[in-house]
């Protein structure tokens, strides 16, 4: 039986045992693949009562949230990455804080808002069935920039990461409840 010429790969190699016979992978010995996503950790949020202060946002529509921020293992995996909110159709929309309209249109059959904020963040509010702003224009908290039609996924981006909105809106509200036998 005649021997061949050894393969040679133009990358650093490594050897591994197939079946019993010495098998050569062209996979290069420090293969740092897949890399850990790069995470910028947002400022910290500024808690007030006053919506128009920076670093307040608030909440993007009056409706129940029938599916919360869950984050993917991986930046292709299975989650939710933002608030979907139940709404009723033409429940008014508004900007969770002031910025400026970064893009309006169809994303995947979908109508899509996106606010640049002057924080870092991007929000994006999916699921709109009408838009009354366009890129380029500045609007404040609060400020209606569409309507909603029977669900709104309101989403927030810093740099590439999607990240928990509800953090955003300040701690839950507390409603004081009282002791029944207190009362006469």
């Amino acid at each position: 039986m005649r021997r061949s010429a050894p393969i040679l790969f133009p990358l650093p190699t490594r050897a591994l045992m197939v079946a019993g016979a010495l098998a050569v992978s062209p996979l290069p010995a420090a293969c740092d693949w897949p890399r850990a996503p790069e995470v910028t950790i947002p400022p910290p949020v500024t808690w007030t009562s006053d919506p128009a202060v920076v670093g307040v946002y608030r909440v993007p529509v009056e409706g129940v949230v029938i599916d919360p921020f869950r984050s993917p293992a991986h930046p292709y995996g299975p989650g939710n990455r933002g608030i979907e909110y139940r709404t009723d159709a033409g429940t008014r929309v508004q900007a969770a804080q002031r910025g400026m309209v970064a893009f309006a249109g169809e994303v995947a059959g979908r109508t899509v808002v996106a606010i640049e904020h002057q924080d870092g963040r991007r929000t994006t509010y999916t699921g709109l069935a009408q838009v009354t702003v366009g890129p380029g224009e500045e609007v404040t908290a609060g400020q209606p920039i569409g309507s909603a039609g029977s669900s709104l996924h309101f989403g927030v981006k810093v740099g590439a990461e999607y990240i928990d909105p509800a953090p955003l809106f300040g701690p839950p509200g507390v409603a004081l409840v009282p002791d029944p036998s207190t009362i006469d």
